[in-house]
């Protein structure tokens, strides 16, 4: 999956004969998964029509503040537009629009909309090769990047008049690259390992009946998707679950017992940066499980338990540079319990859910935390969705670690 799977990029195109390659990069940036939408100069439309863009975009191109010929048309609102990006793409970049975006000029839809922009912005410029090396130019390329802009490169090549130099718009699969390697270097786990478990254990009685509980795995998802978005390299330890995940920085590994899971997590341990322990483990076990399916007798069944390993605590004894979150699900003295559970197991932080908190636990869709670190200091977070939750969480971890 690429960084930009799920991300909105707003695709600015300008008056150069190189829009004509900007139909091919809305389609990459589609197939990896991003939502494009796209602004035009008005007299970019002379080199690509807003049909062709619309289309493979599956969005309305905008090029005017509004139809002039459509007196109910709506406002074409600038603002929207800058605020929904999470990136923000002009290409090509004309020597004109270059010169306007370094000054401030404002006048047409594209430039107010630059000028709105909260999220990152690449440029990539295109023109013939006397006006790319032209003193004005380079001075409006300098004052671009100095503002926070990223400049792709124009490259070296046969320009539109006829000439051989420096001034090509970079083509459509090198700009994709270009902005995926840009968002990776920046991401702020990019380098770190982070292991995760994830989801219930399984405890066999006999090949038909188990020992288990009701997590659905959906809070150790959410974060191992959350943690792989934010570049790192994920190991997702699961027990018996139906969530799916298709990340490229996330190894599934699936598990269906309590020592399954305890050999796992150790197996990978040393390497790792970060471990997040938000499976439900078991916590007894039986103690001789049977090789048969066990007949049903009118007599009662009796089952010995043994305690299971605990992971938790077994990787707490032997952290060394790791950073060590587990999760406490309390029904009573939910606090006291969880800071108890923190400090016995040698943790940096721990992730206090209650099921007395309506909308938290398993099986939901939603989640309601206090995240408590290892000097007792306590943050609450209203009811969330466990995907916003899994952010919160990264959040502070990464809060720690800097």
């Amino acid at each position: 999956m690429s960084v930009l799977s799920g991300k909105k990029i707003l695709l600015g195109i300008t008056a150069g004969i190189a829009a004509y390659k900007t139909a091919s990069l809305v389609r990459l940036f589609i197939k990896l998964g991003a939502e494009v939408k796209v602004v035009m100069t008005p007299a970019s439309k002379d080199f690509i029509t807003p049909l062709t863009l619309s289309t493979l975009s599956k969005n309305p191109v905008h090029s005017t503040f509004y139809d002039k010929e459509d007196e109910n048309e709506l406002w074409n609102n600038h603002v929207d537009l800058g605020l929904w990006a999470d990136y923000f793409l002009i290409a090509p970049a004309t020597a004109n629009t270059l010169s306007k975006m370094a000054n401030g000029t404002c006048n047409n839809l594209l430039l107010a909309t630059y000028l709105s922009a909260k999220c990152p912005v690449y440029f990539a410029p295109a023109m013939d090769l006397d006006m790319y090396k032209h003193n004005s130019t380079k001075q409006s390329l300098d004052k671009l990047q100095s503002f926070g802009n990223v400049m792709i490169p124009a490259t070296s090549g046969e320009l539109a008049s006829g000439l051989v130099g420096e001034g090509r718009m970079a083509e459509p699969e090198d700009i994709v690259s270009f902005i995926e390697k840009d968002v990776l270097s920046k991401l702020p786990l990019k380098g770190k390992k982070v292991l995760i478990t994830a989801g219930p254990t399984y405890e066999a009685i006999d090949p038909v009946r188990f020992i288990g509980n009701h997590s659905s795995g959906k809070m150790g998802f959410a974060i191992a998707n959350t943690a792989a978005n934010l570049g790192a390299e994920v190991i997702l330890i699961s027990g018996p679950s139906h969530q799916k995940i298709q990340h490229s920085f996330v190894d599934r590994i699936d598990v269906v017992s309590a020592n399954q899971m305890y050999a796992a997590a150790h197996k990978y341990y040393n390497s790792v940066d970060i471990a997040i322990l938000s499976a439900a483990v078991a916590d007894y076990a039986p103690k001789n499980s049977a090789s048969q399916k066990i007949k049903k007798k009118d007599a009662s069944l009796e089952i010995q338990l043994a305690p299971t390993k605990d992971i938790l605590a077994s990787l707490g004894a032997i952290k060394k540079h790791q950073y060590l979150v587990g999760f406490a699900l309390e029904t009573n003295n939910e606090l006291e319990n969880a800071k108890g559970k923190l400090q016995r197991k040698n943790l940096d932080a721990i992730v206090l859910n209650s099921l007395q908190d309506k909308g938290a636990g398993f099986a939901t869709d939603t989640n309601k935390i206090t995240i408590i670190d290892k000097d007792l200091k306590q943050k609450s977070f209203e009811l969330k969705s466990k995907v916003a939750v899994a952010k919160d969480i990264m959040n502070e971890i990464i809060s720690k670690l800097s």
